[in-house]
């Protein structure tokens, strides 16, 4: 309920400098005025400017706790629209846990996820895909994610679909006029000018579409699987790409028997890597195991690291590793390069995107794997400043509305008359009109904000 004014922590968890409660709603005054008494006796709480800060102690009854910080922001000059105040105490948690019970024994109630931000989104703050960006912003690891992050936010996606709601409007406009008023002599629309401005939106929305992918990556990185016979050197690899010893490695076959998670920062790209057991026969019941979770990985994975022993010609297990790979986002790397080959490219060639000569145990192959994964994933040629799309609901109301104006490309082509064009146009604002929350149910709502954390 936005009547009621809310409170909690707004800092990560744990021990730092500062932890910042955060007060929002018509109450976040008087409230803070019961917890913080300031240092100079004659500035008042209650009477206090938006956009300043005054100096005092953070109090419980009559005992003070803790000195720090209030910074004020008046309606509707805040981040939610509504008054606020944070209040900036010692990092400890014991400390803030304090600081937010006191609040909450002085009127306010517990905010729930993500409440701060859909208080600025109903209160005309932030646009629905804006909201959106403000998780992705929090959760980037990489510094393209957050720039993707930051542009939406900034209103980038929402200024792009604006453009194409305002150029798919004005066509509408016109053929409505044309079909409902015959009497008043409205000029039938002209065929290129349709065609013209259909075929951009469609374009647009394309495009969109096309780098959904490739954004998604870098804001929520991928799961990649490293695969391959026992000893080809997947624990190396594991380790090169972590920069250290994450994975023990041996020269005896079959050391890595079940599945080695680690993350790691591949250039702009967070990999969660699962360095898997040696692709072999075997009849040990355990090391069976972890093959038959290998190659589980292998399928579940959104990309794939296929190390293959460079001093050793291929084998039955080679072939069928790279079968398995056909059609996939599979880089083989044949591995040892420092030694002598044996190892004939050729055979597993046609199953993956790329074959890649490495030595797993030097610095260089790093760089060699980064830049090959980020032409594989596309993220190389993304701009991180560009509108970008950010999860299945804005994907799949760019979908639709791109269906949509396909369909009103083809009605016109077909001749099936403008009436069919204006339905197909009208479908696809009504998606563009879901993609940017104009026309958001409150279920919708709270599938946006389900991913929020408290706090934000």
């Amino acid at each position: 309920m936005q009547e009621t004014t809310i409170a909690a922590i707004a800092t990560a968890p744990g021990a730092g400098g500062i932890a910042v409660v955060r007060l929002s709603g018509a109450e976040s005054y008087p409230i803070a005025a019961r917890v913080f008494r300031p240092a100079n006796a004659a500035k008042k709480v209650e009477n206090a400017k938006g956009y300043t800060a005054m100096y005092g102690t953070f109090r419980e009854g009559d005992e003070a706790f803790d000195e720090g910080v209030a910074l004020f922001f008046r309606a509707p000059h805040s981040y939610t629209g509504e008054d606020v105040v944070e209040l900036s105490c010692h990092g400890g948690s014991a400390v803030a846990r304090r600081l937010v019970e006191a609040c909450l024994a002085a009127g306010a109630q517990p905010a729930a996820p993500g409440e701060y931000t859909r208080r600025a989104f109903l209160n005309g703050k932030l646009g629905l895909t804006q909201a959106e960006a403000v998780m992705d912003l929090i959760s980037a690891d990489g510094r393209q994610g957050a720039a993707l992050a930051n542009a939406a936010l900034g209103g980038a996606l929402a200024k792009k679909i604006s453009a194409q709601k305002e150029a798919l409007t004005a066509i509408q406009a016109h053929l409505a006029a044309w079909v409902d008023f015959p009497e008043e002599d409205v000029p039938e629309l002209d065929g290129d000018h349709l065609h013209r401005v259909l075929s951009g939106v469609k374009a647009e929305l394309d495009e969109l579409i096309h780098n959904y992918q490739a954004d998604t990556v870098l804001r929520e990185g991928v799961d990649c699987a490293i695969v391959g016979r026992p000893n080809a050197g997947k624990s190396t690899l594991l380790n090169l790409l972590a920069g250290f010893d994450r994975a023990i490695v041996t020269p005896v076959a079959g050391t890595t028997r079940d599945v080695v998670e680690q993350a790691v920062q591949l250039g702009d790209i967070q990999l969660n890597l699962f360095d898997t057991a040696g692709l072999r026969e075997t009849e040990d019941a355990i090391e069976a195991e972890g093959i038959r979770r290998s190659w589980k990985k292998l399928e579940e994975a959104g990309l794939i690291l296929a190390v293959f022993d460079g001093s050793e010609p291929p084998t039955r297990e080679d072939l069928e590793l790279a079968q398995r790979c056909t059609g996939r986002p599979a880089i083989a790397l044949i591995n040892k390069e420092d030694k002598p080959t044996q190892f004939d490219a050729e055979f597993i060639a046609p199953c993956f995107a790329m074959v890649l000569p490495v030595c797993c145990q030097e610095e260089e192959s790093r760089k060699v794997i980064s830049a090959a994964v980020a032409r594989l994933l596309g993220t190389s040629q993304i701009d991180p400043h560009a509108a970008s799309l950010s999860g299945q609901r804005q994907l799949s109301a760019a979908l639709r509305a791109r269906d949509a104006v396909a369909g009103a490309l083809d009605a016109a082509a077909g001749g099936f008359g403008l009436d069919a064009v204006s339905v197909c146009v009208d479908d696809a604002l009504a998606a563009l009109c879901d993609l940017t929350g104009e026309n958001a149910s409150e279920a919708v709502i709270e599938q946006v904000f389900e991913r929020f954390c408290v706090g934000k």
